[in-house]
């Protein structure tokens, strides 16, 4: 895909991220939301690395704009990146009081463009529910937000358990060497070719 269309082709897709494999050998990686290009996103990645295993062969580090992302599989089609929370977007983070709150919303509160909104289910299990409301980014909300998961555990210090969406599950815990891994499961919902 020319540099020059990428943009475009993502607004018109209108998918939450874009992924452009610019050299599948190394990993190497674009990502655009529909208005943008993003040095890092989570679930771009860990997507992408579920792809190229199934259409190419396992790897063990993407390379995204932001830095090198190692990739780790389990059996099956589980799939865990790990990145430095610093790497993501510029989240606002904003705790509810409850899943019944983040379930409600129908907007992001106040004015934030860029609202990672989350409460406890079960504290003590580290079990989380959570919304992704980005109309900065010409999203209005995504299913699962792995460099918000990632930067979440990250400031926590815990491992959590993510339910985003309308049924997204995304797991995260620190690694202690300044990265967090996160990852789930990874499904294909569909192909379709593009011409541009």
């Amino acid at each position: 895909m020319p540099e020059a269309q990428r943009q475009r082709v993502a607004n018109e897709l209108g998918f939450s991220e874009t992924v452009f494999v610019d050299d599948a050998g190394r990993a190497e990686m674009r990502i655009f939301t529909p208005v943008s290009e993003l040095p890092f996103a989570g679930h771009p990645c860990v997507g992408t690395a579920w792809l190229l295993r199934r259409d190419r062969a396992p790897v063990h580090v993407l390379r995204p704009p932001a830095g090198e992302v190692r990739v780790r599989y389990d059996e099956g089609e589980r799939v865990w990146i790990a990145a430095r929370p610093d790497w993501a977007p510029e989240f606002d983070y904003i705790r509810l009081d409850s899943p019944a709150d983040v379930d409600a919303l129908t907007e992001p509160p106040g004015d934030s463009g860029m609202a990672y909104c989350w409460a406890w289910e079960d504290e003590a299990a580290g079990s989380v529910r959570s919304r992704g409301l980005y109309p900065a980014e010409g999203i209005e909300e995504d299913e699962a937000t792995g460099a918000a998961a990632l930067g979440l555990s990250g400031a926590l210090g815990r491992a959590l358990e993510i339910r985003q969406g309308r049924g997204s599950r995304l797991s995260a815990r620190p690694l202690g060497d300044g990265f967090v891994e996160v990852g789930g499961l990874t499904r294909l919902a569909e192909e379709r070719d593009f011409a541009v």
